[in-house]
């Protein structure tokens, strides 16, 4: 029988004496993911952090614990170790430690590569996405093993590439097709939170287009004066082939093939969620002085960023810096679009569609172009098996007082929507610390401390509660 207790006792001594330490060096190497960093195997920085979590991993005094640093040539490293069971099934669990860039805004005394510890966080890029997931998945199993618990099979996989789409996972999924087998749970530490007082499923996952619209007028700059009146701006293309996308008013995205019902019980999670969190859905985000959220109702702000279609604009190529900005007729402007796509949408028809849309009639014979850099399709989590449904309440009132919610999450992971394909049958625990202000991908990110003892007890405890759960007898 585990002892709750002592299991929390041991993680936050763990995680203060040994695994704080090792990730302030983690904060420290900018290995930036690799679209952000081609030159990633040069530079040297993937190798050290790969380095550095193996070496703390192969420390670990797990029975029958192998850890390795997989590389396939021309692919970022993954970090890949097993645990021996003592119960039926097998468990896989999931993180990433590529980062991503460094962004500006960083407050007084906080740098993304320099950890800082403060008011019970870890500020520093990468501690919380997704830093942790190795050192909380291995420790939950030491912890598991010193109280002699018996838990399944497992298999710990740490990629490199997540942050960019995941473009050198299935190469890898495929290489350890044989040693991963057919895994009946997945534990993913990269998820949300909805407040950091209690645990949180994530129950799906928002698909990811991405690719750039460019509008060529001219061959070269021409002075402003001469130019305009004659040949038109480019911008202005540009601005009104999103108008084809996204309505300026709302933000609704007006190709109506990218908009799927949303399923009840979803929108049940949505409302139980919103009356917990009320203010605190839009109050996460560091709203500028005098501007407010798209809407006061924090249940539908849920469903917007969960379920809702959406468009972002990114980045922006042709349009000169404010410093340098003459009078010229701009030849050529490009944005990179970001569209977030319902969990269960088709990502390669959305793509299409939208390259239909952006590229049909050019105005005044414009160059045109729509290039999709990738096409990311959701996920949406199967039923709770009844052995999880339960243990995921009990976990949550052991650790944190208060029962589990859940809700959706509006970013992606590619590697759940890749398993969920490939084992149908398999249950999620889909979870994590990025929770309001830990402002992941920007300025300040940091690990709320508290949360990640109490996600790594709570994993335990259903790893623990997965090996001790009731096989049905096959069939005769």
């Amino acid at each position: 029988m585990l002892n709750p207790t002592l299991l929390a006792a041991r993680i936050d001594a763990e995680w203060t004496e040994s695994i704080e330490p090792t990730l302030a060096d983690y904060i420290r190497i900018p290995n930036q993911s690799v679209l952000f960093d081609p030159d990633w195997e040069a530079s040297g920085h993937m190798d050290r952090a790969a380095a550095l979590l193996h070496g703390w991993a192969a420390a670990q005094p797990i029975a029958g614990l192998t850890v390795e640093v997989l590389r396939l040539p021309g692919r970022t490293p993954v970090l890949y170790a097993e645990v021996p069971g003592t119960a039926p099934g097998r468990v896989l669990l999931y993180g990433h430690f590529d980062k991503q860039p460094a962004f500006t805004g960083w407050e007084p005394g906080l740098s993304p590569w320099e950890p800082v510890f403060r008011d019970g966080k870890l500020y520093g890029r990468g501690g919380a996405d997704d830093g942790y997931a190795l050192f909380s998945s291995l420790l939950a199993l030491r912890l598991l093993q010193e109280q002699g618990v018996a838990h399944a099979a497992c298999s710990i996989l740490i990629e490199g590439s997540e942050e960019s789409g995941s473009i050198d996972l299935p190469a890898y999924v495929d290489h350890l097709a044989g040693r991963l087998g057919a895994p009946d749970l997945v534990v993913c530490l990269d998820a949300e939170c909805g407040n950091y007082e209690q645990f949180w499923l994530t129950t799906s996952l928002r698909g990811n287009l991405v690719g750039t619209l460019s509008v060529e007028v001219l061959t070269e700059g021409v002075h402003s004066g001469m130019g305009t009146g004659i040949a038109a701006s480019p911008f202005r293309i540009l601005r009104g082939l999103l108008d084809r996308l996204e309505n300026v008013d709302n933000g609704d995205l007006a190709i109506e093939s990218l908009h799927v019902p949303t399923p009840a019980g979803r929108v049940s999670e949505a409302r139980a969620a919103a009356a917990v969190l009320g203010a605190q859905v839009a109050g996460k985000l560091p709203f500028a002085p005098g501007v407010h959220p798209l809407s006061e109702d924090p249940t539908e702000l849920l469903l917007n960023s969960t379920w809702k279609p959406t468009l972002t604009i990114t980045g922006a190529e042709g349009l000169p810096p404010l410093v340098s900005a003459g009078n010229v007729l701009l030849p050529r402007v490009a944005a990179k679009l970001s569209l977030r796509l319902p969990p269960t949408l088709n990502a390669e028809q959305a793509g299409a569609a939208v390259k239909a849309v952006l590229e049909r009639d050019p105005p005044y014979g414009a160059r045109v172009h729509f290039d999709i850099h990738s096409a990311l399709g959701g996920w949406h989590a199967p039923p709770l098996a009844p052995w999880l449904a339960d243990a995921l309440e009990h976990a949550s009132q052991r650790h944190f007082g208060q029962s589990c919610l859940a809700m959706g999450t509006g970013g992606s992971i590619p590697f759940i929507g890749m398993l969920a394909d490939r084992y149908p049958q398999t249950q999620f625990l889909v979870t994590g610390v990025l929770g309001p202000k830990s402002n992941a991908h920007g300025p300040n990110e940091f690990l709320h401390l508290g949360m990640v003892r109490g996600v790594t007890a709570c994993a335990a405890e259903i790893i623990a509660a997965h090996g001790a759960r009731p096989i049905a007898a096959p069939a005769p």
